[in-house]
């Protein structure tokens, strides 16, 4: 694929910090990373923060934090010195005001002083005749001296693009031929004045000066694009290859959750999934990999993307999918790096228990789905358990015969060689069969844990060890008695 790009290959990543960085975005980062590694090309984060009553200096911290925890590195950006800069719109509002000259010097843009009511009016005139409704053109033709002498008394103004009415086609990677009348579109809107342009503009001019190859983005834009190409022919630029992903879809296919949409990325993390899966996860939604592999690493991706291969129709979103890849990345991980992972997501007082924790993790790595999943698992190795005396009761057993079978079992814990677990089993297996495996196994492990579900009474003394065993063991004889 690379053969066919004649320049370097730059993507960008280019967020508004007016709200946190969500799901819709970080799926639009990694498609642009993961093709710039592909090719061989650069990925650079530029903050449009032109909207400057909610732009936000915590959403740009949010948008720099999540990327960096998905590992997705830009080789330029806000805090990364590169050839393009300045990398925050803010900071560049000079070379907009270049070319908002530009192009009224050039009869291509022109002052507008129309008020709201004025465009409605024009609006409801042009519905009841059945045309299309847009911008009709009230303010196109006045004199350079009449647009003066009212920006000179302070008459508020936007300034508008003439939009050439042409039809335009252009090429998608993803969707092939796209065709758009702009004579339908009218003259639209691209700065509220020189020293404040809207979107539209100020990313057309960025593209050109940080000579951005390929635009790659979500389809809610694609109405967009057509009027970034006529600026970018009317400015003389050229013109960068555009991809636009799929949407993403709740299961049911309709739209995405505000639950998702608006969530920061960061609260994935602080649920403790991990990087790996959240990248594994966002790729196959709207791509994947010729074979029907599921599991696949980072690594794996670059080397196999194609922007071909990415699908038209909106890609679903299933909570219960990432949760199974966050599981399986899990069971991948070394039970040094696990253990290393789950440092925020346990008291500080557990972390000095090395040893107990590789030994949890060697029994409970298989239940779980997500790194906060352990504080709730693991938590009566650490704790003495609280629960009710009833509960030590199996159901067709009683007080007394469960008392009975717990003297029993502490004896033979008590006997027990240090550390002989498969012994220990050994002897206490045939006393389940001969009395009822529930009516000796269930008050045992309720005994150890508390709990109704949790690894098997043989699993949990082998993490305990035998004194602290046999302290849980008797704590359960008092309850019952």
């Amino acid at each position: 694929m690379a053969d066919i790009f004649k320049t370097e290959i730059r993507v960008r990543l280019a967020p508004s910090p007016t709200g946190l960085f969500h799901f819709g975005t970080a799926r639009t980062a990694l498609f642009n990373w993961i093709f710039a590694k592909n090719q061989g090309g650069k990925f650079i984060l530029r903050v449009e923060d032109t909207d400057f009553e909610r732009s936000e200096k915590k959403y740009e911290e949010d948008i720099i934090n999540g990327l960096k925890w998905l590992g997705l590195n830009w080789e330029e950006g806000p805090d990364i010195d590169g050839s393009y800069g300045p990398y925050r719109q803010s900071e560049r509002l000079d070379i907009y005001e270049k070319y908002l000259k530009q192009l009224i010097e050039e009869k291509k843009a022109f002052h507008c002083f129309c008020s709201k009511e004025e465009i409605e009016a024009d609006r409801q005139a042009m519905i009841s005749q059945g045309l299309s409704p847009k911008y009709g053109g009230r303010c196109q033709n006045l004199s350079e001296e009449k647009v003066n002498e009212r920006l000179r008394k302070g008459e508020k103004a936007v300034i508008r693009f003439k939009m050439p009415a042409v039809r335009l086609e252009f090429s998608d990677l993803i969707r092939d031929k796209i065709s758009a009348d702009m004579g339908l579109i009218g003259d639209i809107v691209i700065a509220r004045n020189l020293k404040s342009p809207l979107f539209y503009f100020a990313g057309v001019v960025d593209d050109y000066a940080m000579k951005i190859s390929h635009v790659i983005r979500g389809e809610d834009h694609i109405s967009n694009t057509p009027k970034q190409i006529m600026l970018q022919r009317a400015l003389g630029f050229p013109e960068p290859q555009y991809a636009h992903l799929p949407l993403i879809l709740s299961p049911d296919r309709s739209k995405l959750s505000k639950r998702y949409i608006d969530a920061s990325l960061n609260d994935f993390q602080s649920q403790g999934y991990l990087p790996e899966a959240m990248n594994n996860f966002m790729a196959f939604l709207g791509w994947h990999p010729k074979d029907d592999r599921e599991i696949i690493t980072m690594k794996e991706i670059i080397k196999e993307f194609d922007l071909k291969r990415i699908q038209k129709a909106g890609a679903v979103f299933n909570l219960e999918k990432l949760e199974w890849l966050n599981a399986q990345h899990i069971r991948k991980l070394s039970d040094n790096d696990l253990t290393e992972r789950l440092k925020n997501f346990i008291p500080e007082k557990w972390r000095l228990e090395k040893e107990l924790i590789g030994k949890i993790i060697k029994f409970e790595k298989e239940r779980i789905k997500k790194l906060s999943d352990f504080k709730e698992i693991a938590e009566f190795f650490f704790e003495l358990p609280n629960y009710d005396k009833d509960m030590l009761i199996w159901k067709t057993s009683n007080k007394e015969k469960t008392k009975i079978i717990l003297e029993n079992l502490y004896n033979e814990i008590k006997k027990m060689a240090e550390s002989d677990y498969a012994g220990l089993k050994e002897i206490i297996m045939p006393i389940a069969e001969a009395w009822g495996r529930g009516e000796v196994l269930w008050p045992l492990r309720v005994a150890l844990s508390g709990k109704e579900t949790s690894p098997g009474p043989f699993e949990i003394i082998e993490i305990l060890g035998k004194e602290k065993s046999l302290a849980r063991v008797k704590i359960a004889i008092n309850k019952i008695s």
